[in-house]
């Protein structure tokens, strides 16, 4: 089996690579057939006669193709149409399980047939996908072909994160209808947590009368809000379930306890350890508010699902479990008397009773709990589902103890890790999780046998949005690693194959755009590097041209023009003299842009000036964001980089020959981070100013102090300062260690720009 395993892949691979289909994710078997099919407006979709499933599949390739092809497709029931799409009900089908379909293309026409109504969709998003091998419009002539598919998982997911930032109804379903084009079925749909209460309960007012809006850090101030929030209300919830379910997407919903409750507690203090009322957060990170465990806060509890169970038909019903630190819990007598009564060791096991508390009120009710990997740490109900973020130890821990398990790993699957290092990239988190990353993500640890494996329900991808305010930006974290995404948790491992995915990506980049959706073009973006230390010297510059992805063909100019594909192809480092300006820009094997034109100035300035997101941390602590101005900010740029525990960032390699003075542009960003019991690990410098400085040191950040600048008093009217200091004379290569000394207690600060100032020849 396992050497016809490795031939079906051979052949599978180098039949996608040569084929001229575009499809992703990848069918589990594929074979191209002599002849085409042309579809035009005059080609019918014949479906089973009164089957409304069916219609309704039929109506949405109806409405996707006419939005990005023009084409206009009438759907119809008279069998004796020819030359026709073709959808079928066939129990004899040639799948092995739930969800799978044949597809054939002959020239006579499309057949598409399933078991279930599921397939028949599955089998519309291929036929869909043969025909938009382009970003052209009109008729269209389809390979002939023969595909039998099916998912390798029944979890195929996204989390949404609608509580730290909201998103219109509008917003998730355009998200909704990619996840369909991907074949995902799992919308988890991260809807309360410490920033914000998002689902309208009706016995609860208050819970979005109060919990749904929070008061901005700096309100008003340099495009803040005065008021941010935003809920949904049950009728909008039913739309959105409703959509979801048309395009065969369960819809899970997240109603975080015991911890990440501050926004419910906000609005029933009652129901909280300390019975005073705090504000709805406005900091990122792990906040102190759990739920009390009397029972009138689990008749809260019991209430509030009951209203999340009569909107949500899934099977399973998400409890969080995760991040509650238990300092409440222990300062609380009622709760240590109520754990004394139980006999529970530690606040871990009354969490764990919570849980099941939880769990078997859900069970109850025919339904299934899930939550996070530390739901396993104070014990678990038998049927609970884990959902292992911490790494994979929670996957494997749960399958060993008989749980299924859904694979959901930070950093591997968390979407808001940045997708490069460019200085261009967007807000986000450290480490970068580019596309190659994604695609090469292993649901099956190997650490488990047949058995536990058996338990692996799929994979999920995580949207937290604490650095997502709009949905501009969950699109360029989303996509294309959704692609990469959807064939790990659809084709089968054997025949998935990086290249071919990438050569299959760029006509899935013009559906995007034919849809609107602002994806990211971080994979194909064009790195520019030059040596400095050599073009410093020579007033030249050795320019070396590449891609994250290694894919495309990167076309330039030295004249600061827009290149194209008449412009010079890069093919080896090459030499220009200063000034210049270089511009370059990544395109596929037809023609097709795969990357917006990057751009880099090279004279004696820019070679002496970093961007603070391009200065790494110093030694010692490896946290790092990539931040936006203020909060709720909603433009793309500027992006700031922070290291929230220790406020310290390298110059390496300063060329300090001649370097006179420095200029740093900084700026001032709000500390709204909750560290909980991570505080103790910012560290504090001692300031001898009001307000702090910013120290240079030589080589060492205990090294000689070589500029020592006061920073001014925060006001709204300098978040922006420009600082410059003269330097002592220094002779070749320093590293440069710039610490900000200000109160932790205070604002953050962070470079915008760090320049080396020379004398003027």
């Amino acid at each position: 089996m396992r050497f016809a395993s490795c031939l079906l892949c051979l052949a599978l691979c180098s039949l996608v690579q040569a084929a001229p289909v575009s499809l992703i994710p990848l069918p589990a078997q594929l074979q191209l057939a002599d002849g085409r099919f042309k579809v035009d407006a005059d080609t019918p979709i014949v479906i089973p006669s009164h089957d409304a499933a069916s219609r309704q599949d039929a109506l949405y390739l109806v409405d996707v193709l006419a939005r990005t092809r023009g084409l206009h497709l009438k759907v119809t029931e008279d069998v004796r149409a020819s030359h026709a799409i073709v959808f079928s009900r066939d129990p004899n089908a040639a799948v092995p399980q739930a969800e799978g379909y044949t597809l054939d293309v002959t020239p006579q026409g499309i057949r598409i047939a399933a078991r279930d109504d599921a397939g028949l969709f599955y089998g519309a998003v291929t036929v869909w996908q043969l025909l938009t091998p382009n970003a052209q419009q009109g008729p269209v002539q389809v390979p002939a072909l023969h595909i039998s598919d099916w998912p390798r998982f029944a979890w195929r997911g996204l989390m949404l994160d609608s509580a730290r930032h909201f998103q219109s109804v509008a917003d998730v379903e355009k998200l909704l209808d990619q996840m369909a084009q991907h074949k995902l079925n799992v919308l988890h749909w991260h809807l309360t947590d410490d920033q914000g209460w998002r689902i309208e309960i009706k016995r609860y007012p208050e819970l979005t009368s109060i919990g749904a809006w929070r008061t901005p850090p700096e309100a008003g101030h340099d495009g803040e809000p005065v008021r941010y929030g935003g809920f949904y209300t049950q009728d909008q919830i039913r739309d959105v379930v409703a959509y979801a379910a048309a395009r065969h997407i369960t819809v899970v919903p997240e109603i975080d306890m015991p911890g990440h409750a501050q926004a419910a507690v906000a609005s029933y203090p009652q129901i909280g350890v300390t019975g005073k009322r705090p504000p709805v957060s406005v900091d990122w990170g792990v906040n102190p508010y759990l739920y009390n465990v009397d029972d009138a806060t689990f008749q809260f509890v019991d209430n509030v699902l009951d209203e999340v169970m009569a909107l949500f038909p899934s099977h399973y019903i998400h409890v969080g479990g995760d991040e509650a630190i238990k300092d409440q819990w222990k300062a609380s007598p009622a709760v240590q008397a109520k754990m004394q009564a139980l006999h529970l060791k530690d606040e871990d096991a009354l969490q764990g009773w919570f849980i099941g508390r939880i769990g078997d009120y859900l069970a109850a009710h025919g339904r299934r709990l899930i939550g996070w990997d530390e739901i396993l740490d104070g014990g678990v109900p038998a049927d609970a589902t884990v959902m292992s973020w911490r790494g994979t130890d929670g996957a494997i821990k749960a399958t060993r103890l008989g749980h299924d398990v859904v694979m959901s790993p930070s950093p591997d699957l968390y979407l808001d890790g940045v997708q490069g290092d460019l200085a261009d990239e967007a807000a986000g988190r450290i480490p970068v999780r580019d596309l190659a990353s994604i695609y090469g993500f292993n649901p099956i640890p190997a650490a488990l046998n047949a058995a536990q494996a058996a338990h692996v329900l799929g994979a999920q991808a995580n949207a937290w949005t604490e650095h997502m305010p709009t949905m501009q930006h969950v699109e360029h974290a989303v996509f294309p690693r959704l692609d990469a995404l959807s064939e790990v948790v659809w084709s089968p491992g054997s025949v998935r194959d990086w290249k071919g995915f990438l050569a299959r990506l760029p006509a899935q980049l013009e559906r995007y755009d034919d849809q609107h959706i602002a994806y990211a073009d971080s994979a194909f973006a064009p790195s520019i590097t030059v040596d400095i230390k050599k073009a410093l010297k020579s007033a030249s510059a050795s320019v070396v041209l590449s891609d994250q992805a290694g894919y495309g063909a990167i076309h330039y100019t030295v004249d600061g023009s827009a290149p194209d594909l008449h412009a010079p192809l890069y093919g080896e480092p090459f030499t220009v003299k200063f000034p210049a300006t270089i511009k370059a820009a990544t395109f596929a094997d037809d023609g097709r842009m795969l990357a917006s034109a990057r751009t880099r100035v090279l004279d004696r300035t820019s070679l002496l000036s970093r961007l603070g997101v391009e200065l790494p941390n110093c030694p010692g602590s490896d946290f790092r964001l990539r931040v936006q101005p203020m909060p709720d900010a909603i433009s793309m740029t500027p992006v700031y980089a922070v290291n929230v525990f220790d406020t310290c960032q390298q110059y390496p390699a300063a060329p300090l020959d001649g370097v006179i003075g420095i200029r740093a542009d900084i700026v001032r960003l709000e500390r709204n981070y909750a560290l909980a019991h991570d505080e103790k690990l910012v560290v504090s410098r001692p300031h001898s100013t009001p307000y702090g400085e910013f120290v240079v040191h030589l080589d060492r950040c205990d090294g000689p102090t070589l500029a020592n600048m006061p920073l001014p008093k925060p006001a709204d009217n300098n978040r922006h300062v420009v600082l410059e200091a003269s330097l002592p004379t220094q002779h070749g290569e320093h590293t440069l260690c710039l610490v900000f000394t200000a109160p932790i207690d205070g604002p953050l600060y962070a470079i915008s720009l760090v320049s080396l100032k020379t004398r003027t020849p």
